[in-house]
């Protein structure tokens, strides 16, 4: 069945896979970036299919004019996908407030006010469903991960409380917590990552999981990695600190971080 799909952070990464997976299929979708070019040439190939919503998802008055256009063409979301987020790294030695505000105003303050938009025309839709995407840092605190670990752990918690108090309305609630993936965010990183995959590989897993009839409420991968983290989060909280340090010297060593 076609749906109406609203995607942020659209115009790369997974965002962008994922749009084309989902077009293929044959859905609608609303694209939402802050850059252009990419939305335009997935307009050009899907013309009967997409819908065009550009801005940047941090502005809440250009949110709400996001919500606005996709009212006045389509009427109604079934599906909202809040993919839209960056990634920055603390170092604690020169600890930065402002980064701290800039990462959690993208990741969490921003996808709050698509969220807002986004209810109010799932409310309209056809079998409502909200999806977030978070991020596997969220199990476990990791080095130089405070900024980023503490924006999508929120929205995590944001995501699961929206979850219960949806139900009564018929609105289900996925999150999406990748692991490593190949996104230009990640090609700034400079350390190892584990099991990483190729963003056409996570945004076909994504893209299978949201079309079973029966929706998940967590989307994660690779299953291995994942296990991993939620493993050693049950460590004791002295071993999991070791385990830290030994991460962060390591990095260190080596000229990396994680």
């Amino acid at each position: 069945m076609t749906r109406r799909i609203w995607l942020t952070g659209a115009s790369s990464g997974i965002g962008l896979a994922l749009a084309e997976e989902l077009l293929k299929a044959g859905h609608r979708l609303a694209l939402t970036a802050r850059t252009l070019e990419p939305l335009e040439t997935l307009e050009r190939r899907f013309p009967l299919q997409v819908l065009v919503v550009p801005g940047d998802v941090s502005d809440s008055s250009q949110v709400i004019a996001m919500g606005e256009s996709i009212a006045k063409s389509w009427g109604a979301l079934d599906t909202a996908i809040l993919n839209a987020g960056t990634c920055e790294y603390i170092d604690a030695k020169h600890f930065d407030a402002q980064m701290m505000e800039r990462v959690i105003h993208t990741n969490l303050i921003a996808t709050s006010y698509c969220i807002q938009e986004a209810l109010t025309l799932l409310r309209l839709g056809d079998a409502p469903h909200l999806v977030g995407v978070a991020s596997s840092v969220a199990f476990l605190p990791l080095t130089r991960s405070e900024a980023y670990g503490a924006s999508k752990a929120g929205l995590r918690y944001l995501l699961q409380s929206l979850r219960i108090d949806l139900a009564d309305e018929g609105i289900d609630v996925t999150i999406v917590s990748p692991g490593f993936v190949d996104t230009p965010l990640t090609a700034k990183n400079d350390f190892p990552m584990p099991m990483r995959w190729p963003v056409d590989k996570a945004a076909r897993y994504i893209f299978e999981r949201l079309e079973k009839s029966r929706r998940p409420l967590e989307i994660a991968f690779p299953k291995v990695f994942i296990a991993a983290l939620k493993l050693i989060s049950l460590l004791p909280d002295r071993a999991q600190l070791a385990l830290g340090k030994r991460m962060a010297r390591s990095s260190k060593e080596g000229g990396n971080a994680s």
